[in-house]
This record gives C-alpha cells, structure tokens and sequence, in this order.
C-alpha cells in the first residue's frame, strides 16, 4: 500500500502545475465556443419541453474536457430525453456544483472523500470506461452512493486497447520515428525493422483486453505467455495433457501467475501491461522486473500510467537495456511534452486513445445514457454497470 500512495502521490503532484495552466487556458477558450460550458443550455431545453409539468431533471456530471467524444455521444444519445441535464464542468470549478448533481461520470477526475462529503444529491458515479482507481469507493459507500464502471468485453473498449497494443508493438518493431525521418530525409529502404512473428509476447495481467489481445496475435504466428490471479483449474492442465483448449485460456501457450512475472519477463521479447491499477500493482514494472526482462526487449502499456515505475523505465532506456517503450497511458495526464523519456527515438506515446474509438464510444455513451434514464425512473437494480460496492 505504501508504495502505490508514493506512486500515486508522486505522479498526481507533479502533474498539477501542468495541468493547472492547460486547464484554465482551455476553459477561458471553450467558456465562448462551447455550448457544453453553458448549464442553462440544457436546463433551458429541459424546461421548455416540461412546460408547467413538476417532474425532476435528473442531472448528470461529466468532469473535466478531456475525452471529448465521451460527452458528446451521450448528449446526442439523450436529446430525446428532456428530462436528462447533462453538463461538463471544468475539474477545479467541480468541487462548487458537485452537490446538484444525481449522477457522476468521473473521466480523468479524482474523486476524494472529501468532494464526494460534497456530492449530497449524489446516487451514482460510473466511469467511462474501466478504471476507477481515482474514486475513493469507501468514502461513496459511506454516503450510500453507489460506484460502477461499464464491463470492457461488451462495450468494444477491451478490443479497441487489444488493437493500440498491437499498434504500438508494430511500431516499435518497425521503428516509426526512424522510418519519419527516413522520409524527411528521402531516404528509401531503411529502417530495417522487424517482424511480430516468431516473437514472444508476455501479457502481464490476462482480463478483458489481454483476452482480446491474444485473440488478435494469434495470426502473428507468436508464442503468448500470460500470468493472472489465477487461471480454471483444467487450464493448467493445457501444456500437459490433451485437455481441450478453449477460446480464452486456450489461447496461451505457457500460464503464470503474480510470483511468475520475473521469469516470464525473461522469456519475452514483448510485454505488454494490461493489468487493472490496484495497490498491488503500483509501480509493478520496476527496475527488479525491468532488469529481468531481456536486452533489447520491448515494453507496452495500454493499462494505467502508474503501473510502471517511471524512473526505473528511464533509467532502464538510458542504459539501452529496454529496447523500446510504447505507451498510451502516462505517469501524469495529460503527458509534459518536453519530458526526458519523449526524447528517445525508441519511445512512441498515444494521448490516452487506445479505447477512444467511435465503436466503443458510441456503445458506452448509450450505457451512460440508459443509466441515467433508469435513475431517472427510479428503477432498481439498476442495470448495464459492473458495481463495485
């Protein structure tokens, strides 16, 4: 616990400063074109189509700008549903409207104990997506708020990260930003790069994107290997017997579990990150498990940024012992762009996009939208969400 608080409270320190400045340039360029910053704007449409009808708006928070397309596929989803207020507010002005609102999707935001204390009209906070690691879950369970997050294997957003990870791989292997210059330069048949198949692909953390992913490598003609919690107690028994392999665990050559990562680390030329952000997971990728990886050898992240130790990787691609780093998730949000690791040519950063894509958008602004209109309707259980208290 102590080293994911260090981990978490290292990287949120250093990322305030950065944001502070980018988010307040955003609010005073969006406060005049955006029709989102405008409350009375779908209070206005609310009240209108209500006429002298009583019944409640229920209102629904989206905090903070980043995400873009999140809040706006549900807008689009609900205009038919006057009595769904949907409003995004920029984070620092969150902690003054928080208490109107009956619904949370909470982005990029941190939820603290004492914002949610603030939430007292509040009977929801979900997430966009998967990770809830910013949402002090004990603290809404106190308030009788309930917490959820919309399931990765039936949204697209699993296989939408499956396929970032693969692109990042590809990337490294066939080194984008020397084939960039190349082209710059006009230079032709160079870089040599390399190939995906014959590889060995570890995936650290076997859920919902690393099923997708091996799914999506097999035609590679690659060895996956693979370490989770813990795995069907038939599946074990796949490398030993003629047990017949199934469309999930069937799909790895060589299972694992936690205390096996250092040794599969060694076995793999690529490892790719999918694990969920837990305190035994903080700062996992350190420099024990950076060093037992090959020379050479590539890393991807597509989890969340504080899985890895951020100065173990740099330490580890200064020395040239890693191989390559491709992330789409990073230790502060968004990512400075004069940081040290942006500087090697072997690194290449997506802004946080693996699971933006207009199918698993599309899917989860519904989710959002179908949720809001059962709390609405006061309808329990509610359903669409994995709760997590």
């Amino acid at each position: 616990m102590g080293r994911m608080a260090g981990t978490l409270a290292s990287a949120f320190r250093n990322s305030l400063h950065h944001r502070a400045g980018l988010l307040l340039r955003r609010a005073l360029a969006l406060s005049h074109s955006s029709p989102l910053l405008r409350r009375e704007d779908c209070s206005t449409r609310a009240e209108e189509t209500m006429g002298s009808d009583s019944k409640h708006v229920t209102s629904v928070l989206f905090c903070g700008f980043d995400f873009p397309a999140s809040h706006k596929y549900t807008l689009e989803y609900l205009k038919s549903h006057p009595y769904i207020q949907v409003d995004v507010v920029v984070l620092h002005e969150i902690p003054y409207v928080i208490s109107k609102y009956d619904m949370c999707v909470v982005l990029n935001c941190r939820l603290d104990a004492n914002l949610i204390a603030s939430a007292v009209q509040m009977k929801l906070i979900m997430q966009f997506g998967v990770g809830l690691e910013g949402v002090d879950v004990n603290a809404a369970t106190r308030h009788n708020i309930k917490v959820g997050r919309i399931p990765g294997r039936t949204s697209g957003n699993a296989s939408s990260c499956a396929e970032m990870a693969i692109y990042l791989m590809l990337g490294l292997l066939r080194k984008q930003k020397d084939m960039e210059n190349s082209v710059k330069q006009e230079k032709l048949g160079q870089p040599t790069g390399e190939t995906l198949q014959g590889k060995t692909v570890f995936i650290l953390g076997y859920g919902a994107i690393g099923i997708e992913l091996a799914k999506r490598l097999r035609p590679f003609g690659v060895k996956i290997i693979a370490t989770k919690r813990s795995w069907h107690p038939k599946s074990l028994l796949l490398n030993s017997s003629n047990f017949e392999r199934d469309g999930v665990d069937g799909l790895i050559d060589r299972m694992g579990v936690p205390h096996d990562i250092y040794e599969f680390a060694a076995e793999a030329d690529i490892v790719v990150t999918c694990l969920t952000l837990y305190p035994e997971t903080a700062g996992i990728v350190d420099k024990k498990f950076l060093s037992s990886m090959k020379k050479g050898s590539l890393l991807v992240n597509i989890a969340r940024g504080g899985i890895l130790d951020y100065k173990s990787v740099l330490e580890q691609l200064e020395s040239g012992h890693l191989g390559g780093l491709g992330i789409d998730v990073a230790w502060t949000e968004p990512f400075d762009p004069e940081d040290p690791i942006l500087k090697f040519p072997n690194v290449l950063i997506t802004p946080h996009v693996a699971g933006v894509t207009e199918l698993s958008y599309r899917t989860m602004a519904k989710v959002v939208g179908d949720v809001a209109i059962q709390l609405h309707e006061g309808k329990s259980p509610i359903t669409g969400l994995e709760f997590v208290n």
